[in-house]
């Protein structure tokens, strides 16, 4: 067989397998991203942004890949968030790779069971471990409570595999479901009344 004819039968057997037309998704992401830079928001106002109350802590969040109204931001690879408690947040498990700046107070966080000591003005480095790190935030001042600030690099963040996984609730959300829990139960409370009247009483 001659090299024209192998040639030939090469395309013809390219003609036949799956092809489709096709424009990378990578450049209308890269144009997208030029664009946001360009045009998206630079300022995101304190006022603007509701506390959340979660179980690792209360906290208020600056930028994020996940918050719809966070979308317009002139970055969308961050996530910053402020954060407070006034005793001590939740414990949970992750895989490391943030930066906290403390901003108000004086306290100490857990991780892995060693002990660092913090105050305001301080940087406190959450390393990155295989298979997770422990930690947890404690505020050692009872009249003040403690404000820090994190960032992280989200792709760096998400690329290295991190799964959140919460050990124990802050007091604050434990305290705030209960007082629901409670709530909930005094609105039923009125229904179950109603329900047990006996037939046949008059009304007052």
């Amino acid at each position: 067989m001659t090299e024209r004819a192998r040639e030939r039968e090469r395309e013809t057997e390219a003609e036949t397998e799956l092809t489709r037309l096709y424009e990378p998704l990578d450049y209308q992401n890269s144009a997208d991203d030029l664009v946001r830079a360009a045009t998206g928001r630079i300022v995101v106002k304190a006022k603007e942004r509701p506390w959340d109350l979660h179980r690792q802590a209360k906290s208020k969040r600056y930028l994020s890949p996940f918050e719809p109204e966070l979308a317009d931001t002139a970055r969308l690879d961050w996530n910053v968030f402020l954060q407070t408690f006034a005793e001590r947040s939740g414990k949970h498990r992750h895989q490391g790779g943030l930066v906290i700046f403390i901003l108000e107070g004086k306290g100490h966080t857990i991780i892995d069971g060693q002990r660092h000591d913090w105050e305001a003005g301080d940087l406190m480095l959450l390393q990155m471990t295989p298979g997770g790190v422990e930690h947890q935030h404690f505020n050692d001042d009872p009249t003040h409570p403690a404000r820090w600030m994190a960032l992280i690099y989200w792709p760096f963040f998400d690329f290295g595999g991190s799964e959140i996984t919460q050990l124990e609730n802050s007091p604050l959300y434990d305290a705030y479901m209960a007082k629901l829990t409670e709530r909930e139960s005094a609105l039923a409370e009125p229904k179950k009344a109603t329900g047990t009247r006996r037939r046949g009483s008059r009304r007052p």
